[in-house]
């Protein structure tokens, strides 16, 4: 298995563990009561991830930023579930954009 299907695989098995929290007992998980609270508390935490992770890059220290990017990426996960987004949708948008310069890609969007 290469670093990318490893990759792949460990984001899948992630995001249908908590898929399967949706509407369950959020006395004995932390997955099931953050859905319950909703879209905007998910979102909320999502935004204290990514400034924790900025913190720690521009810390420059490793391990604290591997850390906080699990923490982000886990929290953008609880959000997709949220709002029924699943990591193909996303990879399948990355997959279109390849091979599409930054600045191209984002002039043809529309505002």
């Amino acid at each position: 298995m290469s670093k990318n299907e490893n990759t792949d695989a460990v984001i899948a098995r992630l995001f249908d563990t908590i898929a399967s929290r949706k509407g369950g007992d959020a006395s004995g998980s932390y997955t099931a009561k953050l859905l319950a609270r909703g879209t905007d508390k998910i979102a909320q935490k999502l935004g204290e991830e990514a400034v924790e992770t900025v913190i720690a890059a521009v810390t420059k220290d490793r391990d604290s930023t591997i850390g906080e990017s699990a923490d982000l990426i886990y929290h953008l996960l609880v959000l997709w579930a949220d709002a029924g987004i699943h990591p193909e949708d996303v990879l399948a948008e990355l997959e279109r954009r390849e091979g599409t310069s930054g600045i191209a890609e984002k002039a043809s969007r529309k505002e």
